[in-house]
């Protein structure tokens, strides 16, 4: 007997219409009630729907009701306290549901469906603006931040009871729309995401968010002009001007005023980041002028050093947190990924560079490609920020070993030395020692790399004309009379100078043409140009290959055998011995017997 029930697909189409009416019809109530007066229980009724829907439309429908319904609520002031413990209790439990709400939404950042995710963030941000303005006066623009924690949380994080993990469309999204666009939301999500590190010291996943949301942060501003974006527009008005220090008391009087609701003062520490306190010695009678650490958050927004302040707290957290215990390879990756941004992307914006000097000289020794990378950050805190780096060059060497010519960042490490090694006031010594153990390490390479060594040798003889005697050098024949010490890890102290290229010498026979070629030039006049590097950087073997077999034949090999008595000493077989087969000469050639 057929089952008078209905299909269950039809059932489910049943019950989410009925979701959606319930939603529709809870906020037509909370919407009459809101304009009358009257109870707000059903707001319960409402949140709980949002909680337990599973389909996508119904959970559109109902976090969207709700959405509404906290913004009319907000405009109609009816979560400011007014003094009376019945409306203080009411307001509690609003708010109570609210955070029940916000939650929902946190959660909603795992979700299947993508565009139920980017729902979610976008309430979240659109509430940011409307708290923000709730509780914003005219003269005292406020930025809510007890709100805006729970949504640095649920980014790096994750949402209670999920995984800490989020999905990329998410921190896309907000990187995209919010992080790079405003400037309140950029300064006090650095303000917040450095709080948060310090409070989570064992969490793994806040860090690898955070790094993924920084390391993609190109509008960093760069001069006060550029601070002109806000999210929560009262936030744009100009601030008064701050007052001159007097001794820090009415400084630090307006400071707390201006304070938001939510702020701890012992976990904001990123005043301490701004400029260095003003040198001892300097005249008394100078006029006290106002410090950046006093100003209040309105002024803090609109004072550059201040994001500048809160960036570099954000990563002074953020990079001891990359390296994670017993995952050595995720925190070379995390170190490579930091490294990747930080001399064009975290070095200019930093208050003083050189605080980030002990992490980046800790990532040397790493090798391989974050030790470069550490390499390449020293140089520039070294040339553009006066870092004094003595071992600099001695760390470099130590990374021309038996493998630099065979990994596959040999290109990047060719780049770099170019430019470490294009001072003409280094000592010829220490240039010695690199070119030598080049040099060396050249006879075992494979012709990929050796056409990256050679011109890289010739560009540095022609910049330093004082290592000229190490091609013309012929005092001693053979390496056993070689004066460089290969063993020595200090480039000032092997004797390269005293020695002579005549490794290079020998690539003059190579079994490559391009090789040999390209070797011959030590033993011409050093009269052509430099060579430009990239020419040679990405050359592998399937390269050389592909330019051998297009190379254009000037003049076509010989392809004719003489059949005399070469032949003869070269298979002595006697006819008689040689099978009789059909074909000729050059098949009896292949039978071998």
């Amino acid at each position: 007997m057929p089952s008078s029930l209905p299909p269950p697909s039809k059932k489910r189409k049943i019950q989410e219409s009925q979701n959606i009416k319930e939603a529709q019809r809870l906020e037509q109530i909370l919407t009459d009630a809101i304009n009358t007066n009257s109870s707000l229980n059903p707001l319960a009724d409402l949140v709980d729907l949002s909680a337990r829907a599973k389909d996508a439309r119904d959970i559109s429908k109902a976090i969207y009701a709700l959405y509404r319904v906290f913004v009319l609520l907000l405009n109609e002031g009816k979560l400011e306290v007014d003094g009376t413990e019945e409306a203080t209790a009411v307001k509690t439990w609003i708010r109570e549901q609210m955070n029940r709400y916000v939650n929902v939404l946190g959660a909603l950042f795992k979700h299947a469906e993508k565009t139920i995710r980017l729902s979610a963030l976008q309430i979240l941000f659109s509430l940011q603006k409307h708290l923000s303005s709730s509780i914003s006066a005219p003269s005292k623009p406020q930025f809510h931040v007890s709100h805006f924690k729970r949504i640095v949380s649920f980014l790096l994080l994750g949402p209670p009871g999920h995984s800490p993990s989020i999905d990329p469309d998410v921190l896309h999204e907000f990187h995209d729309k919010w992080f790079s666009e405003n400037d309140d939301i950029r300064w006090f999500f650095l303000r917040e995401a450095a709080t948060l590190l310090h409070n989570h010291p064992d969490s793994q996943d806040a860090p690898v968010n955070l790094l993924t949301i920084l390391q993609g942060l190109t509008t960093f501003p760069t001069e006060q002009a550029e601070l002109n974006s806000w999210w929560v527009s009262e936030l744009g008005a100009k601030p008064p001007k701050p007052k001159k220090a007097k001794g820090g008391a009415d400084a630090s009087e307006d400071e707390d005023e201006a304070k938001p609701a939510g702020t701890e003062a012992d976990d904001d520490d990123w005043r301490k980041f701004f400029d260095d306190e003003p040198e001892a010695g300097m005249g008394k009678d100078k006029a006290p002028s106002a410090r950046l650490h006093n100003l209040t958050i309105h002024q803090s927004l609109h004072s550059l050093p201040s994001h500048r302040a809160v960036f570099t707290r954000a990563w002074l957290t953020l990079l001891p947190r990359l390296t994670i215990k017993g995952d050595p390879d995720l925190s070379r990756a995390l170190a490579v990924r930091a490294l990747n941004v930080m001399h064009r992307g975290v070095l200019p914006h930093l208050t003083r560079a050189v605080l980030v000097m002990d992490w980046i000289a800790a990532c040397v020794d790493y090798g391989g490609s974050p030790g470069l990378l550490a390499l390449n950050a020293l140089f520039v805190l070294i040339k553009e920020y006066n870092l004094d780096y003595p071992f600099f060059y001695k760390r470099l060497y130590a990374f021309l070993d038996r493998d630099v010519l065979h990994l596959k960042h040999r290109a990047r490490f060719f780049r770099m030395a170019e430019v470490f090694l294009s001072s003409t006031h280094l000592p010829a010594t220490l240039l010695a020692s690199f070119v030598k153990r080049l040099a060396r390490l050249s006879l075992s390479a494979p012709p990929a790399a050796i056409v990256m060594v050679i011109p890289f040798t010739y560009n540095i003889l022609k910049r330093h004309p004082k290592l000229m005697p190490m091609i013309h050098r012929s005092d001693y024949d053979g390496a056993e009379e070689d004066p460089f010490l290969p063993l020595d890890s200090d480039p000032q102290q092997t004797n390269a100078l005293a020695s002579s290229l005549w490794e290079l010498a020998t690539h003059r026979q190579h079994y490559h043409a391009g090789v040999s070629t390209l070797a011959k030039i030590f033993s011409e006049a050093f009269t052509k140009p430099s060579y430009a590097m990239e020419d040679f950087l990405d050359h592998t073997y399937g390269t050389l290959f592909e330019t051998e077999a297009k190379r254009k034949i000037k003049k076509e090999p010989a392809l004719a055998l003489d059949m005399g008595k070469d032949l003869e000493r070269l298979f002595p077989v006697t006819r008689e011995d040689r099978p009789t087969m059909e074909g000729g000469v050059v098949q009896d050639l292949w039978v071998f017997a």
